[in-house]
């Protein structure tokens, strides 16, 4: 590995924000011959107020021209990047059902590029990284010397932005109940008396109420009304006994 890149490597590891990882990004870039660098980040599990995350160098007219007509639903580089990690090439080939899309790119100067993305599963964060240069078809020895560097740098970008994320509300976790406790609560709920719980399950009456004052406890309620309530709501009397 030539030195710079190993250089440029290491920075881009000790960078802990986008905005400090961005200008390393753009100077490898620059280095391997491409005018443009652009970074997007998305959300595939989140709600619709989160907002995407992009930086580029691009030309401004083409950024104000992308958002006016809206390009990101229909650009197929965003398409295959949402469902695909493996790198897609610019291609006149790949925008032929979007040519108004394409023929602006090479208005603007966005003629020859390759985009890479990495799903960070943890998240459901899809970041893009996208070089692009005005001059000179991308060839396959250059897609193979630097895939490494891309895919690392675009899962970074992943790992970085996840960081800055409030974390998601855990889904809250049911206490245990035993086959038994569940065998009373059903019958309870069905409107069974501890006396008949009984003798349906062949148990003693003492018993039966052993159980349901163990699910008060578990289920930290004041009484067995309570008890059989609680565990309906979550579904936990509809399903079958372990």
């Amino acid at each position: 590995m030539e030195i710079w890149k190993e250089s440029q490597l290491k920075q881009l590891t000790f960078a802990r924000e986008i905005e400090t990882a961005y200008p390393i990004l753009l100077q490898f870039a620059q280095n391997i011959g491409f005018n443009f660098c652009a970074v997007s980040l998305t959300s595939n599990n989140r709600n619709a107020d989160f907002k995407i995350l992009q930086i580029n160098n691009y030309p401004k007219e083409w950024n104000q021209l992308y958002e006016k007509e809206s390009y990101r639903k229909v650009d197929p580089v965003v398409t295959h990047c949402n469902r695909s990690m493996l790198p897609i090439v610019w291609t006149e080939e790949l925008f032929s059902p979007t040519p108004l899309l394409w023929d602006a790119q090479q208005e603007h100067g966005l003629r020859h590029g390759w985009s890479q993305s990495f799903h960070h599963e943890a998240s459901g964060l899809c970041s893009i990284l996208s070089l692009a240069r005005k001059n000179g078809p991308l060839s396959p020895l250059e897609l193979y010397e630097h895939f490494g560097y891309m895919f690392y740098a675009t899962s970074h970008l992943s790992d970085l932005f996840a960081r800055s994320l409030p974390k998601l509300p855990k889904k809250p976790e049911h206490p245990h109940l035993s086959p038994r406790e569940l065998e009373v609560l059903k019958l309870s709920a069905l409107g069974k008396t501890a006396y008949e719980i009984a003798r349906i399950l062949c148990l003693s009456e003492r018993t039966v109420n052993y159980h349901v004052q163990n699910v008060i406890i578990k289920l930290n309620v004041c009484n067995k009304i309570s008890a059989v309530i609680a565990p309906s709501r979550c579904g936990l009397l509809d399903a079958p006994n372990p």
